[in-house]
């Protein structure tokens, strides 16, 4: 079954169960060049009375040059049988390895020409919005956050808020 445009309301309760057991794949670029990245940490909800999908990306990651060059990203959720492609895709530098090339992913293009994968469960193409780096100033709960910044594991996020323009299931 082929990936097809559907409301985002009917896609929410679904994918918000998938986001903890199959680790979406974050991709930016266009045409000319893109990257993808498996991501751990992605929200679903509503902001400023707008559909939106939050993601984090760390300044040292290449996929970071992407997200601030480009207006759009897309949130890909691979079946589960794809773990080798996340494992690749969350291992491996796009600066060092053509990633969709290595996983046979085959790259659809959405608003923005956002680029996202054919083989994709569920697609989230999302505008740009709002984007500002983390700040260890403003940690509440330093026991429990401060331990994912640890020194050589890299700087703080950036968090990226999009507005959800066009969703895609199988």
């Amino acid at each position: 079954m082929k990936l097809h445009p559907v409301e985002l309301e009917r896609l929410t309760p679904e994918i918000l169960h998938v986001f903890g057991r199959q680790p979406p794949l974050l991709t930016a670029g266009d045409k000319t060049g893109l990257n993808t990245m498996t991501i751990g940490w992605c929200q679903l909800g509503r902001l400023w009375n707008l559909p939106v999908c939050t993601v984090y990306v760390r300044p040292e990651r290449y996929t970071y040059q992407f997200m601030e060059s480009h207006d759009y990203f897309t949130v890909s959720i691979l079946p589960e049988e794809a773990k080798k492609v996340t494992a690749l895709c969350g291992s491996k530098s796009g600066r060092d390895v053509d990633k969709v090339k290595a996983c046979g992913l085959t790259v659809r293009w959405g608003a923005g020409d956002a680029p996202f994968f054919d083989e994709a469960e569920w697609v989230l193409v999302c505008r740009k919005l709002y984007a500002q780096d983390m700040d260890p100033a403003c940690v509440l709960g330093e026991g429990e956050i401060l331990p994912f910044y640890t020194p050589g594991q890299g700087g703080w996020h950036r968090i990226y808020v999009g507005q959800v323009v066009e969703a895609y299931q199988k």
